[in-house]
């Protein structure tokens, strides 16, 4: 019989997300009357921009056509869409990334999941806690996160606690580690880091030899000047860090699904004999091995988000999702709760009241409000007596939620 890779089963069976939409099914089937407000999960709610909806009907109708028909494409992306990713992400910020270190992909979720394929199960890895499942669930499935305990807090990890003591601004870490996951705006809690403290990253990255790798799937939910959109905005950076974005909620590619990583040409690794490794070259090497691209009409449809028009209606959704985190922060305010986030982020972060853990307060809410949060414990043993209230939803649903809240 075959052996099975073990580090899966020491992974808890059940998902957060799956674990929500059980109970919540649960509830539903218990009391069908109900009207349920969803504001766990980050999907989206309204519809793709009409420039990407154009550009994929348009695509789609190359593909009747032998003349303009597309079959496999490079599996890094066509040089249409990474172009423009070049121009308008990061020219347009005067930072010099180029194409060849632009690599397309199905998603954030895909990459900063993947991107384990190209390290040594030696490294010593550091994870902000709380911090989105998938930093720490795909290190444990490659071996790297050791064993878990009966708070699944894994030995060989090394957690940076973001809390109310230290403004959710993590400290350096203690000991020697290789890689560093940072999700800024951060996912769950919806705070940010400004440029200086950033920066501090950068040098620590670079004096200790160490790569962050830098989840910026929420950059265009920032307002405020002094919040980086980019690591690349930090000088050095390009030396110690790769960078992962989404179309997904820029632009509502949630099943759409189209994202893309940068790996720039001057950051290296150490192979086992010492020798300084390209990881763009490795990246590559994965990337062409084990993905097939990611499909014509979807580029095309992303790139259509940075055509004129198409800036403008992704303009306008994320300014809706701005708004849902305003009258929901605000909302959670008035109803007297300690909120963080919300500003720069569509995920505003609330402290459960006194007494109740993450997912006794979700129950409450789900049972006596009918309204779908995500338990803050999910994401870390930092996030316990938290819960996430997402933007994503309609604007009706949002107002009734807090109106619910409040009485």
């Amino acid at each position: 019989m075959a052996q099975i890779n073990d580090n899966f089963i020491k992974i808890p069976a059940t998902y957060l997300f799956s674990e929500i939409a059980k109970r919540v099914t649960q509830h539903k089937e218990a009391h069908p009357e109900a009207k349920v407000i969803r504001m766990g999960i980050g999907d989206v709610s309204l519809p793709l921009p009409d420039a990407s909806v154009d550009a994929m009907i348009k695509a789609a109708e190359e593909q009747r056509h032998a003349a303009t028909f597309r079959g496999y494409g490079p599996e890094q992306g066509y040089a249409f869409l990474r172009e423009a990713i070049v121009i308008n992400d990061f020219t347009s910020k005067g930072i010099n990334i180029t194409a060849d270190e632009i690599f397309v992909s199905d998603g954030a979720k895909s990459d900063t999941g993947n991107i384990g394929d190209i390290f040594s199960v030696n490294n010593r890895v550091a994870i902000t806690d709380p911090s989105y499942p998938v930093y720490v669930d795909t290190n444990a499935m490659g071996g790297r996160a050791g064993e878990p305990n009966e708070q699944n807090v894994w030995s060989n990890l090394v957690y940076l606690p973001c809390n109310v003591q230290n403004n959710f601004v993590p400290a350096l870490p203690t000991e020697k580690v290789d890689i560093i996951y940072l999700c800024y705006p951060n996912n769950p809690t919806g705070t940010t880091l400004t440029k200086e403290q950033l920066a501090v990253w950068v040098k620590y990255a670079k004096e200790n030899d160490a790569i962050i790798l830098f989840d910026a799937a929420y950059e265009a939910f920032i307002t405020e000047e002094n919040v980086p959109h980019s690591i690349y905005e930090i000088e050095g950076a390009q030396e110690v860090a790769i960078e992962f974005r989404s179309f997904s909620k820029t632009a509502g590619f949630t099943g759409t699904r189209c994202g893309y990583t940068v790996v720039p040409k001057a950051l290296m690794g150490n192979s086992e004999n010492g020798e300084n490794v390209s990881l763009n070259k490795l990246w590559n090497r994965r990337h062409t091995t084990k993905f097939n691209g990611t499909s014509y009409v979807v580029q095309r449809a992303a790139e259509a988000t940075f055509s004129p028009e198409g800036k403008q209606q992704v303009r306008a959704l994320i300014d809706f999702y701005t708004e849902n985190a305003r009258i929901i922060r605000e909302g959670l305010i008035k109803a007297g709760y300690n909120v963080y986030g919300g500003v720069n982020a569509p995920y505003i972060w609330t402290k459960a009241p006194e007494g109740l853990g993450s997912w006794e307060y979700f129950d409450y809410l789900l049972k006596e409000k009918n309204i779908v949060t995500t338990p803050g414990a999910g994401f870390g043993l930092s996030g316990e007596g938290f819960v996430r209230f997402s933007a994503f939803g309609s604007r009706e649903d949002t107002i009734e939620a807090m109106e619910r809240l409040n009485k």
